[in-house]
């Protein structure tokens, strides 16, 4: 009988995400093998991940998987891995931006990059989009500050501020921020708007579905007509934006859209595909506030926002607040050219030492 084969992670709250992060050399090279661990150490199929580390929900049973870049232009690469609960399946078929938020963190931590005054920059690779982004982390004394004023609607209290800024994430995953070519589409006998500016998502309207667009996720996900429904647009959408069937895949996200409730641009309630989200993601959140600066996108119709040249800032409203998103943006002839986009997060380091998995899930005698 083989012993248990003890691994090096940390645990990391990342914006309103939770997950393990482990630096890439720890773990398995072979993509099977690893995939086995990693659902050993979150306990995974089972939905309450009573064996393991995970939370039971698809935003605490994630991985952030690190190590020092080889790229010139990056410090760390950084791979997300999606751990399902309620079955054996890892996907890295899509970004997360709010374990990205401790990324940075978890290279300093780990001596991956060292720190540069009061606040360091860190260039990350984001191996799943093949895209960067550069995290701002405080450093003072040379060493990782966690506590702050910066306030996360989705996570209680305060922390340190980790800004993020994205660069030409734009089709990212589909090859276009329109990947139809249109900014409107109907689908399913929807209108919808499907774009992808670090996120693949759809964007409909909620009253389209039958819905007000207020409701709390619970009650959403016990509507099993909505579900369908919504999961019947976005198995169309998903072969639009040229990701083939996406029936076992994780994107795009469905987001249902309706007219702000909170002084922000709009509300959204988002499929995360088959869950829905407590909040919103990061990618998800960027993506929706660049369609509401498109002229003509489900987004744009019910936010009313007229886009200028320059920088525009938008709240999108969320089941438990808000996200502020900055686009930077430009027109060119009809269309709006986003040319940069940035929000803040924030993050903590909760816990450093060993995770234990069966020594035969790794393969050992």
């Amino acid at each position: 009988m083989s012993a248990q084969r003890a691994i090096r992670c940390s645990v990391i709250r990342g914006g309103t995400s939770k997950g393990l992060y482990f630096r890439a050399e720890d773990l398995p090279r072979d993509v099977a093998t690893r995939d086995r661990v990693l659902l050993s150490a979150m306990g995974s199929p089972d939905i309450r991940e009573i064996d393991g580390m995970g939370g039971g929900h698809p935003l605490t049973s994630k991985v952030a998987v690190v190590q020092r870049s080889r790229r010139a232009d990056a410090d760390v690469d950084y791979l997300f891995l999606q751990v399902w609960p309620d079955r054996a399946e890892v996907a890295d078929n899509q970004n997360c931006g709010n374990l990205l938020a401790g990324v940075g963190p978890f290279a300093l931590e780990e001596g991956l990059i060292g720190p540069d005054g009061d606040e360091t920059s860190v260039r990350i690779w984001m191996e799943n989009t093949e895209t960067i982004a550069v995290a701002r982390v405080q450093t003072p004394s040379g060493r990782v500050r966690y506590d702050g004023d910066a306030r996360i609607d989705g996570v209680p209290g305060t922390a340190a501020p980790i800004p993020l800024e994205f660069l030409d994430v734009a089709g990212s995953t589909c090859g276009n921020l329109l990947p139809t070519g249109h900014v409107a589409d109907r689908v399913a006998g929807v209108q919808v708007t499907c774009i992808d500016n670090g996120m693949p998502v759809v964007c409909v309207r909620a009253d389209d579905v039958g819905l007000t667009g207020y409701e709390e996720p619970a009650e959403i996900e016990a509507n099993a007509s909505v579900c369908e429904l919504v999961e019947s647009i976005r198995l169309a959408a998903g072969a639009l934006m040229n990701l083939g069937d996406v029936a076992a895949k994780t994107v795009p996200k469905v987001s249902l859209l309706a007219p702000a409730k909170g002084g922000g641009a709009l509300s959204t309630r988002t499929f995360i595909p088959r869950r829905v989200h407590e909040a919103i993601g990061v990618f998800g959140a960027v993506s929706v506030a660049t369609a509401c600066l498109l002229p003509g996108s489900v987004a744009n119709v019910v936010s009313g926002i007229h886009a200028s040249d320059g920088e525009t800032t938008l709240d999108i409203e969320h089941p438990t607040g808000y996200f502020s998103v900055s686009l930077r943006t430009r027109h060119d002839g009809d269309g709006v050219v986003v040319t940069s986009s940035a929000l803040l997060r924030t993050a903590r380091l909760l816990m450093r030492g060993e995770v234990f998995v069966p020594g035969t899930v790794w393969g050992d005698e």
